[in-house]
């Protein structure tokens, strides 16, 4: 029998939309498996692939025995600590400052922890910021018989900056604003800026003011230079992640609650085990003695535990690397946390 036309019609209908729904449940089922695939990646590898510094002091530094040391790869451990009851698990890549967000893009690490700010452009391009973990400003350094006192003083001079970070646009919109002229000399890599500020070839040189600390004793004569009182940017610095993995952004999000949440409860890796008898209830749940909070993440559910254990809380972490008893001595300030006027505030773990 001759099929109508309107038949027809009807049949391709429904063919099509059958096709549809059945493309748009094999999208989902996609987008299912893509979303913790860099979880599944981590824990199937059995280590945290973390991109760092190797060449900041008390942030990110390989020293001489091949070791990595500092602020931010410690959070690289907690993490690990967190995934594997192992803060070893780690392997380390060093990047520079215009490789580090095409490397979290790729898939090259997991997790980046290589003092970078968190900004707008940053976060629409397919990444993730984990909470802060440190409040930075951009500051400049320049030699004590230069004359240079102010931003003002600067006009005309030559100023030394690193390639693909935030520096060269504050530096650029500072300037501007105040209507004074420089020229700015980029550089690949922090080790060429300071070696050419050392050399005399450049007037002063700028970046973060931690790292500028951080790299004044390293200087062949400290005494000789100092670091202007202007601050010029915020620069909240925190770890980074590919977009594409909602699981895994909140695992290095809630490692870094951790560290903060153990501080203010007072809970530190010397005295961690007195806190497990508590009968405080958040503290327990925290701790993981009640509650299945470590399961809703796919970890253990003592994971605070391993990281403070064998990390220790914020507090812990910051004295370790920064603190007075460190050479660069910095105050907590805006880093300490909100119960004490700083900026460092964790939501309940509950």
């Amino acid at each position: 029998m001759k099929k109508s036309p309107f038949f027809l019609l009807f049949t391709f209908m429904m063919l099509s939309a059958a096709i549809l729904i059945g493309c748009g449940e094999e999208d989902t089922a996609s987008d299912e498996t893509a979303d913790g695939n860099v979880f599944d990646q981590v824990v199937s590898r059995g280590h945290v692939v973390a991109g760092v510094n190797s060449d900041l002091p008390g942030f990110g530094y390989l020293t001489s025995d091949g070791t990595y040391t500092g602020f931010d790869v410690d959070f690289a451990k907690a993490i690990a600590a967190a995934v594997f009851g192992d803060a070893e698990a780690v392997e380390y890549r060093p990047l520079s400052a215009q490789e580090r967000l095409t490397a979290v893009q790729t898939g090259e690490v997991d997790v980046l922890l290589r003092n970078t700010t968190n900004t707008l452009s940053r976060d629409a391009i397919g990444l993730h910021f984990a909470p802060t973990t440190f409040y930075d400003g951009q500051g400049i350094m320049v030699r004590k018989d230069s004359g240079i006192t102010s931003l003002e003083d600067l006009e005309g001079a030559r100023i030394a900056v690193d390639t693909g970070t935030t520096t060269e646009m504050n530096l650029a919109d500072t300037f501007r604003l105040l209507g004074i002229d420089y020229e700015p000399i980029v550089f690949d890599g922090q080790d060429q800026v300071v070696a050419s500020y050392e050399q005399g070839s450049v007037d002063a040189w700028t970046t973060d003011r931690s790292g500028l600390v951080a790299r004044l004793d390293t200087l062949a004569n400290p005494d000789d230079h100092f670091i202007l009182p202007e601050v010029i940017s915020k620069e909240p610095l925190a770890p980074v992640v590919n977009s594409s993995d909602a699981i895994w952004y909140d695992i290095v999000k809630w490692v870094v609650y951790a560290t903060i949440q153990a501080e203010e409860f007072g809970i530190t890796s010397s005295n961690i085990d007195d806190f497990m008898d508590s009968e405080n209830p958040e503290i327990r749940r925290f701790l993981g003695l009640e509650g299945e909070l470590g399961e809703e993440l796919g970890l253990d559910n003592d994971f605070v535990v391993n990281i403070i254990k064998q990390v220790g809380n914020y507090g812990e972490i910051y004295e370790r690397h920064l603190g007075p008893d460190t050479i660069f001595n910095l105050e907590r300030g805006v880093n300490s946390l909100w119960t004490d006027g700083g900026l460092l505030y964790s939501p309940p773990f509950r």
